[in-house]
């Protein structure tokens, strides 16, 4: 979604229906019109919602998106992808170039331009390297995790080191709103109120997206779900993994 007339009216949507998380990147392309959006509301006194209210997100290039968004500070800053563009994904290079990358970050937070630091799409191996390594440990990691895609060595890291496990691709890219074993144990309830309740239940945060306000204001709905609905969506990937998104497992 890179467009003001799609972003808009789904922005004052999530906003009014008390989301207060944005996560953008420079490659989304939508920073700019973000920031002119958020700014509106920030501005407007109906919403009651300041920018202290909002935890914003981005990826890549710090500076040119602090000013593509018209902020001051990122609540949350991200390494989005262990690996380095137009390099081969077993080149070196990519392990030295994600460091230099970490460093950079921990140097922003230092100056105070980011609040939080973290990476993106990491595995198990990259996130050991970095915590051999860094200084600062990362506050976030957000990575694909859904029922079909359950990476346990990833979690057991996270919870380790106290980092803060932020799921991406909760439904599946939509695919996980068909699935047959999802739907049985889903019966008549909302399937995407309970995929993203599943999360929230295990304590990882979510960032669903949509294009659609009423979708919007339906994925901000969460249920209960029972000790035996979470053993059950919790199997379903002992059955059958699938990744709906990037695979980052060969980046050196």
């Amino acid at each position: 979604m890179k467009t003001e007339d799609v972003l808009k009216p789904v922005i004052h949507q999530a906003i009014r229906d008390g989301y207060r998380l944005i996560d953008s990147a420079t490659v989304y392309r939508n920073e700019e019109v973000l920031g002119k959006i958020l700014q509106e509301i920030f501005n407007d006194p109906s919403y009651g919602v300041a920018r202290q209210d909002v935890f914003i997100t981005s990826k890549l290039s710090v500076n040119d998106s602090l000013e593509r968004f018209g902020l001051d500070y990122f609540d949350l800053y991200l390494i989005h992808w262990p690996g380095t563009a137009k390099k081969k994904l077993g080149d070196p290079i990519n392990q030295e170039n994600r460091m230099g990358s970490y460093r950079a970050l921990e140097q922003l937070y230092h100056e105070g331009k980011v609040r939080h630091i973290g990476v993106s799409n990491y595995t198990a191996r990259h996130l050991e390297h970095l915590m051999e390594n860094c200084e600062i440990k990362p506050h976030v990691h957000q990575f694909e995790l859904h029922p079909r895609l359950v990476q346990q060595d990833i979690l057991q890291l996270c919870a380790k080191h106290q980092i803060q496990v932020q799921a991406y691709s909760s439904l599946g890219e939509g695919k996980l709103l068909e699935d047959e074993a999802v739907m049985d144990i889903s019966q008549s309830r909302n399937v995407a109120q309970v995929l993203l309740s599943w999360a929230v239940q295990h304590g990882w945060a979510v960032i669903p997206k949509s294009s659609s306000p009423d979708r919007v204001c339906s994925n901000a709905k969460t249920l209960e779900l029972s000790d035996e609905d979470m053993q059950r969506l919790d199997a379903i990937h002992r059955l059958e993994t699938r990744r709906y998104c990037w695979d980052p497992t060969d980046v050196f």
